[in-house]
């Protein structure tokens, strides 16, 4: 192979690989010179050049003219010399043209492996490095290789693993088939980089909505939380940047064409779209859509909230196996407890016949001597004496009193929130919570309450525009 063949090879594994021209024939001289050092002992005195353009590759050697030589690499004598210098004498240097054909099979065998060793971790380098700046975006892909549940997925020059847990269990795939998923992450193998990809992950609905959405793609409408149960339900949390714009109609679309196209690449998964709130309780009410008429308050401290359903939604409002309410808590971060409406009526009725001892409050001795002198012995009569029965006591100022009055009540919120706790219920119901007629019920409610694959005139699963307007009147 004539020199020219070569840099025309290069060129093509250049192309193939994706890589710099530049960067092969850097590789290509560093595997000439380990064939040097394979041949001469060291490739310290070695320079090699290569001309693009005209196909040159020149290896040159510079050597000290000796008498005798002692290291063949680094010396040469006299009468070679003279090819190079008209008069050579002991100690000049002479620069030596080291012919490529000369190196021999080996040599030559041994510059190829450099190379390509070279190519090849420069290859993996440059997948690492675009993969690895494109995490959480879509990808799309052909399914290869199935091996115990993992696909094995071909992106064109790159090949990409979907692991078992990663994908939606209500599909079967098949060799061929074109699939798309959400780059997960890039880790970097003995083997080079691995390709993880995903439709499991909250972020492939984000991006899926991205693509059928062009507000959601423009930044007019943001989605502020995604909660899935892969293949089966999800939730997601909208918000509208311009007042102008409804989020949840955006996302929606006319007829429901936009939201069904995203059902559809999820294998039929029902979604939920609800307007997102920066109030807490407002925002829990919100996701446990479809039940309505919800009221709620928070606990900032122990970042939990109650919410209290009519009788009749409170199947609804739980869910088919506690679902429901599962997806709200992941949705909105807080802790939700859910109890009816008859069974607040009953604790609440519980708390006020529970009176709590003044023994048991957060307060001085002195200041609860005082109060047992005046007969104020639980919270209730505390309450109930208020402010202006309180500063009426020896020794009790206005300050005083408003922290005793909310002491009291706090004992009192904590007793009724302990209460509704016992009777509610924290990311699912009990099972004896729902009875048979209740499931029939909710499974008919919950069908009803997701678009089917024909468009209707007002796509069921998804609140209306107004509705939050509604809500947040009823919120507290």
């Amino acid at each position: 192979m004539s020199n020219i063949d070569i840099i025309e090879a290069l060129n093509e594994i250049a192309r193939q690989k994706n890589l710099d021209k530049e960067f092969v024939i850097e590789k290509l001289k560093e595997g000439l010179l380990q064939a040097c050092k394979k041949r001469f002992g060291t490739s310290d005195n070695i320079v090699v050049e290569i001309e693009d353009e005209a196909g040159d590759i020149g290896i040159f050697a510079t050597r000290e003219v000796v008498e005798e030589i002692t290291r063949p690499g680094l010396e040469i004598t006299v009468a070679e010399a003279r090819d190079y210098l008209d008069d050579p004498k002991v100690g000049d240097t002479v620069e030596v043209i080291l012919p490529f054909e000369d190196f021999g099979r080996l040599a030559i065998q041994s510059t190829k492996q450099v190379l390509f060793q070279r190519i090849r971790e420069a290859e993996r380098e440059q997948v690492y490095s675009d993969f690895a700046s494109r995490i959480g975006e879509i990808v799309s892909g052909t399914v290869q290789q199935i091996n115990r549940g993992d696909l094995l997925i071909s992106l064109g020059h790159s090949e990409a693993v979907l692991p078992f847990k990663e994908q939606i269990h209500a599909e079967r795939y098949q060799q061929g088939r074109s699939i798309r998923a959400c780059l997960k992450e890039v880790n970097k193998t003995i083997k080079g980089p691995q390709i993880i990809l995903s439709r499991t992950t909250p972020e492939f609905v984000k991006k899926l909505f991205q693509q059928e959405v062009p507000e959601v793609r423009d930044g007019l409408v943001e989605i502020k939380a995604v909660a899935r149960d892969p293949g089966d339900r999800a939730k997601v949390a909208v918000y509208s940047r311009e007042n102008k714009v409804d989020a949840v109609g955006a996302c929606v679309g006319l007829k429901g064409v936009r939201v069904q196209a995203v059902v559809r690449e999820l294998a039929g998964e029902k979604i939920d779209i609800v307007p997102w709130s920066s109030d807490p309780a407002m925002f829990a009410s919100r996701a446990l859509a479809p039940a309505k008429s919800l009221d709620a308050f928070s606990d900032e401290e122990h970042k939990r909230i109650t919410v209290i359903s009519p009788d009749d939604q409170y199947s609804l409002a739980i869910g088919k196996k506690g679902q429901n309410v599962r997806l709200a808590v992941r949705l909105t971060g807080w802790n939700i407890n859910v109890v009816t409406e008859s069974e607040y009526q009953e604790r609440m009725e519980a708390v006020s016949q529970a009176a709590i001892p003044v023994s048991e409050l957060d307060l001085a001795d002195k200041l609860k001597a005082k109060l047992l002198e005046a007969g104020l012995e639980d919270t209730e009569k505390i309450i109930t004496a208020g402010e202006e029965g309180l500063t009426n006591l020896p020794g009790i100022g206005e300050k005083t009193a408003e922290k005793i009055l909310a002491t009291a009540k706090e004992a009192k919120d904590q007793k009724l929130m302990s209460l509704m706790e016992q009777a509610g219920t924290k990311a699912g119901p009990k099972k004896e919570a729902l009875t048979e007629p209740d499931r029939e019920q909710e499974e008919d409610e919950e069908t009803a309450s997701v678009p089917d694959e024909q468009p209707a005139e007002e796509p069921a699963s998804q609140p209306e525009a107004k509705e939050p307007e509604q809500e947040e009147e009823k919120a507290p």
